[in-house]
């Protein structure tokens, strides 16, 4: 196709800068000396992707082998689909410009599950055949990571390697395996996968097979080969101050979701809510020390120019040095008028002096994350905080100039009752009656509260990975509820569609029983599911019934606590044993200490790692 008609395209689509590459420390390799392509895509929008820091770290990490030239992917918005298919112009990568379908390896990552309609849309579009089993040599090697491998059993069939944990290093070793048996002309399609899948970490489904019982649960998996392991265990990396990290991002024409220096002060978290899988998949914590992040930050605002720097973790107000580091940074930032931002904070650890440090750069409202509306329901959740810390916490806001508060909650956790539901309505009604006891010269103009509650999702590997998710009815009767409770004007309800909370249950817990449903909709046009305009409830259930899948088999029925579980095959560090104590607990409305205060013997220390808590 000629470049006039490709320009004529570009001008025709929305934001043509998310196509054009050329940006700014990009990375580009000269192909003759490069032993393995890899691309790395993105299944959503380019706004999106540019900002997932995976995907930056990866970038760079791939790109530091002088044998691997790692490129960027990212799904077309709608009217660049259809351009596309018009014109027959395959999915290609933003440095190259080269089709997906001249790669070595094509990797993915699974950052939400609705999601896993735009992976497959975008194969079709790079035509590659969606299915594993249907690729020939000629195809490249489909990878999937990111936080959805944790089960990846709905999407299975459709990747050839998983890459279960942190990539790091196991990417390399994946690239490095590819490159030497090309060498040494021992490559075939079916050798790599038998080798690839010794290596730490890694998961070839195809070299697993799965018998279910008479009433449909799993009844094993079974490994095709005895040189394989039989439970994949997770891939971490053990030093956070010698793990690689980008220097340069690269920078985009076109605004991201998040135009800034994002910081990653630590992984793991040492709470334990029973609800979150993230604090429990990314366990042990590893914290990386206030030099090194201080270091990477002056390098990336040098090399980027960027005037925000976001310190991120699972809860940053839980990294043990922080007053240590925002001292450091503080110490050229606001010099260089760079602002600092502070996005996790929890309520209990919310701090005058922290709010000082955030407000000589930054204003705004602040949020705070309370997820029940009762004690007794927090204590069934494990979110160790109190209404008290919450009203010391906004009120230290208020004193400090903020007058927007956001709160997050879920509904339909377990054990909820109609007074824990009421229980949301009463505390955003006692944070207006907190603003309203201070002083009048003391309290910010325009106070504000916006409650945002979500359907709760059981997740693999928590302590509620075996519960029910309530029935569509249930879920909405509660929203229904909670907005009759809600009778200020001063309180914004917001709250999650229960229809894409369904679907994102049945595909977080669901088996390999789902890929039909899933390249079924795909087939017939489904893309960008986890886009509100695109998501379309009805067409999923129509998918299911018409593949023989029954949602509620995924959702209201729960799990039995002897059951195989989709997930099993993988190993999160994390021990099954420990999870059934923590539920045990929760129903008890016992509450268990952090991994700061005390060791609760979850198992993740086998993994190893540079941490201050695990013994």
């Amino acid at each position: 196709m000629s470049e006039k008609n490709i320009s004529s395209i570009l001008k025709s689509v929305a934001k043509p800068g998310r196509y054009i590459g050329g940006e700014f420390n990009q990375i580009i390799k000269n192909k003759e000396n490069i032993k393995c392509r890899f691309a790395f895509c993105f299944p959503d929008t380019y706004e999106i992707g540019m900002s997932n820091l995976g995907v930056r770290i990866l970038y760079d990490c791939l790109n530091k082998s002088e044998d691997i030239w790692c490129e960027r992917v990212y799904a077309p918005w709608t009217d660049m689909k259809e351009k596309m298919q018009e014109y027959s112009i395959p999915l290609c990568a933003i440095e190259s410009g080269d089709p997906l379908k001249s790669f070595d390896i094509v990797g993915f990552s699974l950052h939400y599950e609705l999601c896993y309609t735009t992976v497959l849309a975008m194969l079709k579009l790079a035509n590659i055949p969606v299915w594993s089993k249907d690729r020939g040599e000629d195809c490249p090697i489909i990878l999937a990571g990111g936080p959805c491998v944790f089960n990846v059993e709905p999407v299975a069939d459709f990747f050839d390697v998983v890459n279960v944990g942190e990539g790091e290093q196991m990417l390399l070793d994946i690239s490095n395996l590819y490159i030497k048996m090309k060498e040494e002309e021992k490559y075939s399609r079916e050798s790599f996968l038998h080798e690839v899948a010794k290596i730490n970490g890694v998961y070839v489904p195809s070299l697993y097979d799965v018998s279910y019982n008479p009433d449909g649960t799993i009844k094993e998996y079974k490994p095709k080969y005895s040189d394989i392991p039989t439970r994949i265990t997770k891939r971490i990396v053990e030093d956070m101050d010698t793990a690689p990290y980008p220097e340069k991002f690269v920078m985009p024409y076109i605004e991201t979701v998040h135009d800034r220096i994002v910081l990653e002060t630590y992984r793991g978290c040492i709470r334990g809510c029973r609800f979150c899988q993230a604090g429990m998949i990314y366990r042990p914590i590893r914290e990386k020390s206030p030099e090194t992040l201080n270091k990477l930050a002056k390098c990336l605002y040098e090399n980027t120019g960027y005037d925000e720097i976001s310190l991120i973790s699972l809860s940053i107000s839980d990294y043990s040095r922080l007053p240590e580091l925002t001292d450091k940074l503080l110490s050229w930032t606001d010099e260089a008028k760079v602002s600092l931002s502070l996005p996790s904070l929890r309520i209990d650890s919310f701090s005058e002096e922290l709010m000082k440090k955030v407000s000589s750069v930054r204003t705004g409202g602040l949020t705070f994350a309370p997820e029940a509306g009762t004690q007794r329901l927090r204590d069934v959740i494990n979110k160790n905080v109190t209404e008290e810390d919450l009203m010391r916490a906004v009120n230290i806001a208020f004193r400090g100039g903020k007058s927007n508060v956001k709160l997050y909650f879920m509904n339909g956790l377990p054990t909820e009752t109609n007074e824990d539901i009421k229980g949301i309505s009463d505390l955003a009604k006692n944070v207006i009656e907190a603003y309203f006891a201070l002083p009048k010269q003391e309290r910010p103009r325009g106070i504000g509260v916006t409650v945002s509650v979500a359907c709760f999702v059981p997740k693999p590997f928590t302590p509620f990975q075996w519960e029910k998710q309530d029935s569509m009815e249930e879920l909405k009767r509660k929203q229904q509820y909670l907005k009759e409770c809600i009778t200020d004007k001063r309180i914004k309800y917001n709250y999650h569609d229960a229809e894409v909370s369904r679907i994102e249950a049945v595909l977080a817990r669901g088996d390999r029983r789902l890929a039909k449903a899933i390249a079924l909709l795909v087939e017939e046009g489904a893309m960008l599911d986890a886009w509100e305009e695109y998501f379309d409830y009805g067409k999923w259930i129509d998918a299911f019934s018409r593949t023989g899948v029954d949602p509620d088999f995924y959702t209201v029925r729960g799990f039995g606590l002897d059951e195989v579980l989709p997930w099993d095959i993988i190993d999160c560090g994390v021990t099954k044993e420990y999870l059934r104590r923590e539920r045990d607990r929760a129903y008890a409305e016992k509450t268990t200490p952090s991994c700061m205060e005390q060791c609760n013997g979850c198992g993740a220390n086998k993994l190893g790692g540079k941490n201050r808590w695990c013994k």
